[in-house]
């Protein structure tokens, strides 16, 4: 698959090298709806904070003594602080303390995020860029030359192994980019924005992730 790489500024390719072969294996996989789910699914539990348990009646510290009379006080007959109807007290059937987590096949994974990247490729939703560098470090700035491009309602890109500065602290008051390098490419923040930005940089490290070792490209 052959696709034009753009500048920031809007222009094609012919200042930077013209288009951009992309590697089938990974950018041309037809996407299957059931591992993608499966895919996000596994990122979106494994990502859930655990849950906090609450204090019951053995939990919390309250005299165990029983404070009135058996009969003739003209009141129920309590003999324990810890129980819940007091405040203070114990919290009945309160929720378990408990550990989100699941596990999925290490292949499974990486064909989840081959799809996703295909399936952005296919739907003419992938741009690739020469580079991030920004002449000034502004945002004003900085919108005016995304506006030249499509990257619609939200847009996540992707850098190499490190994040461009000056695109980091421009980009920062944008609510509608995001950016990550490319060792944190993932199914579910590819397929919840509409379009994704990768620079050659990143094609080059996420083509590199996924090759056979031996293997001539």
């Amino acid at each position: 698959m052959k696709v034009k790489v753009q500048t920031l500024g809007g222009d094609s390719a012919a200042k930077s090298g013209g288009d951009l072969q992309l590697d089938d294996a990974v950018f041309g996989v037809e996407p299957r709806a059931d591992i993608l789910h499966r895919v996000v699914t596994w990122q979106l539990t494994n990502r859930r904070a655990p849950a906090r348990a609450a204090r019951e009646r053995s939990d919390v510290a309250r005299t165990g003594k029983k404070f009135g009379k058996q009969k003739g006080g003209g009141t129920a007959r309590h003999g324990d602080r810890r129980a819940p109807i007091f405040i203070g007290g114990g919290k009945a059937h309160g929720p378990r303390a408990r550990v989100f987590s699941s596990s999925l096949n290490k292949k499974v994974r990486a064909l989840g995020l081959k799809m996703a990247l295909s399936s952005k490729a296919m739907d003419g939703k992938l741009i690739i860029l020469d580079n991030l560098d920004v002449k000034e470090s502004k945002t004003k700035a900085l919108r005016e030359q995304l506006g030249k491009l499509s990257f619609g309602k939200t847009a996540l890109v992707i850098d190499g192994d490190a994040l461009n500065v000056g695109f980091a602290r421009a980009s920062s008051n944008l609510g509608d980019i995001n950016l990550m390098p490319a060792a944190g490419a993932n199914v579910y923040d590819i397929l919840r924005h509409e379009t994704l930005v990768l620079t050659r940089a990143a094609v080059e490290k996420l083509e590199a992730r996924f090759a056979v070792p031996g293997e001539a490209k």
